[in-house]
């Protein structure tokens, strides 16, 4: 059979379809990217450049063309871009400053750096970058040769002024971390490791009516948290709640807390309260940590709980130990020498706590503190005054110590004379049911001070207003002669009269004036009643002194010295005066410092 021949018939041919190229920003991004991986710089940043004209809204388009501007090394050009996008496209895109910061920094213009790695921290609130900031910050420092001045990181909104309040609380600076604390709870109610610290803070100050207020409301916001719970443990200490404390008390026996901090936190507070077999078994459970090892301090509270519960070998072990850590420190030498001559060291607990019981905190007891100081004569050295728990004791004494407590921590205030006394003693002055002479001696070291504004005082159970001049409410002017005698006398009993034997000094002729007016003598040499003056003021206060000594001070005669002496004791009628003006003090007064 023949095969039939297969006719292939043509089909119609398809119409060609015919692809438009879409001209639009993805497609010259895409091609920009291309080539960028074959390292083609200049045929990205045209392609970049035609992605911004096509789409000049989108901050992304932008910020491509501003990084390979950076990466071609023109980061001027990349700078003006980047400003522009916070300017005029989108202001919300802040890492754009992080970029500027990178552009400046290989400029080597670290001044324009710092601002705006600073303008990043305290405006990006996401923190892409914070990892790299704190590497740039770190640079920057090293080549500005200062700090860089960071208020405020946004990312970690409250964390930052947390810290910081945390760092004054240690340094000692009550007043300022409540201030920062109080504004910080404002804006974060629900912060509650900065209502923690504000209670401390309260408590370290002796207003002990707002620490509790606001370590409860942490409780009651969560009942479980251990540092509250802690902290409340101490309060009902220091208030003798003896049932409440009792409860607390089991409750925290039972807590085995997880992280190192809640630990050392529970730790300190067993010691604080006594509970000095728990406190040494937590302490060891740290040492027994690595990260925790390398800490002199913690070794130090170790060999505290240790010798508080008798152990005396081991307690010397862990100083040993501290010592070898923290080989600068007296801090383990003194305990260390006291266990070598056999001696029992004398406990020192700040407000609370067990008082047969040595300290927890690191530092030396205070009365061999104290006995440091009397051997020395300048004062209380600058680490005595930064140090918080001194600092502590002092806010706790002039509110809660008798009399002479609250007049020698006055005058040590003026000697400390940083901004944390002058708002401490500008409250006292405020204080309704605190003694007018211990303000009036308070004013007058506000004025030593250099405070020279009016101050408000509450005075014989009335607010009033005293201005910078010697208090004399009595007195309708105050002439400048009767300044300068003040004043002379003043500047030669300073160093050898305390703060408050110079404030009596001040008293003594504001009443001498007082009584005498308005036939004050007219004044035309300042020294003989200047004179007069300390001659009476050493007196009052039982202090040796003599007519020939304080003439030949003042270059005076000893008739002068005498002659105004007597007048100035005459109208003042001394003897009653040491009973009217200082009834309170006539123990102190009369027991004062002889020289």
């Amino acid at each position: 059979m023949a095969k039939k021949k297969l006719v292939v018939t043509e089909q119609p041919k398809p119409k060609q379809k015919v692809i438009s190229l879409q001209m639009d920003a993805t497609f010259f991004f895409e091609r920009a990217v291309r080539s960028l991986d074959r390292l083609h710089y200049d045929k990205a940043l045209k392609y970049f450049r035609r992605a911004v004209d096509y789409e000049p809204d989108n901050p992304v388009n932008h910020c491509n063309l501003a990084g390979i501007l950076s990466e071609m090394g023109n980061y001027s050009e990349s700078n003006q871009i980047l400003q522009q996008i916070i300017d005029q496209v989108d202001t919300t895109m802040t890492e754009c400053y992080f970029y500027m910061a990178n552009n400046y920094a290989n400029m080597e213009d670290f001044e324009s750096a710092e601002k705006a790695i600073i303008q990043y921290l305290e405006n990006d609130s996401v923190g892409q970058f914070l990892d790299e900031s704190e590497e740039m910050i770190e640079l920057l420092s090293y080549e500005l040769e200062r700090p860089t001045p960071i208020t405020a990181i946004k990312s970690r909104e409250g964390l930052f002024e947390h810290d910081n309040a945390r760092a004054l609380l240690e340094e000692g600076r009550f007043a300022e971390a409540v201030r920062i604390l109080q504004r910080l709870i404002k804006k974060h109610p629900d912060f509650l490791a900065a209502r923690n610290n504000l209670a401390l803070a309260y408590y370290y100050m002796g207003r002990f009516e707002k620490a509790m207020e606001t370590i409860a409301q942490v409780i009651e916001i969560d009942s479980g948290n251990m540092h509250a719970l802690c902290n409340m443990a101490i309060f009902y200490q220091h208030a003798g709640a003896k049932e409440k404390l009792a409860d607390l008390l089991a409750l925290l026996r039972k807590t085995f807390p997880f992280h190192q901090d809640h630990v050392f936190k529970q730790a300190t507070t067993m010691g604080i309260l006594g509970e000095h077999e728990t406190a040494y078994l937590l302490f060891k459970r740290l040492l027994r940590s690595g990260d925790a090892s390398s800490d002199p301090c913690l070794f130090h509270y170790a060999a505290v709980a240790a010798y508080n519960i008798g152990r005396f070998a081991e307690a010397q072990k862990l100083w040993l130990q501290t010592e070898k850590l923290d080989p600068k420190s007296d801090i383990p030498r003194f305990y260390l020498s006291q266990l070598k001559q056999g001696n029992r060291i004398t406990p020192t607990n700040p407000h609370h706590g067990d008082s047969t019981a040595i300290s927890y905190h690191y530092h030396l007891p205070f009365e061999e503190q104290f006995r440091m100081l009397e051997r020395s004569s300048e004062g209380i050295p600058d680490y005595m005054q930064r140090d918080p728990l001194v600092r502590s004791s002092f806010f706790w004494a002039l509110r809660h110590g008798d009399m002479e407590t609250k007049l020698q921590v006055i005058q040590a205030f003026g000697i400390i004379a940083d901004s944390e006394v002058e708002d401490a003693l500008k409250e006292f002055l405020l204080e309704p049911n605190e003694d007018d002479y211990l303000k009036k001696v308070a004013f007058f070291v506000l004025r030593s001070m250099g405070a020279d504004a009016p101050l408000q005082a509450v005075l014989e159970g009335e607010s009033t207003l005293i201005h910078s001049k010697p208090f004399s409410p009595n007195l309708p002017i105050w002439e400048p002669e009767w300044q300068q005698v003040l004043e002379l006398a003043l500047q030669q009993m300073h160093k050898r009269y305390d703060m408050i034997q110079q404030h009596d000094l001040e008293t003594l002729w504001v009443e001498f004036l007082t009584r005498i007016y308005p036939n004050a003598p007219k004044i035309a040499k300042s020294t003989g009643w200047a004179a007069a003056l300390e001659y009476l003021t050493a007196k009052m206060h039982r202090r040796a002194i003599s007519y020939g000594e304080v003439a030949e001070r003042y270059k005076i005669s000893v008739a002068t010295v005498s002659k105004y002496v007597k007048i100035i004791d005459q109208t003042c009628k001394l003897k009653e005066k040491m009973d009217a003006i200082f009834p309170k003090f006539a123990n102190v007064v009369r027991q004062g410092n002889d020289s």
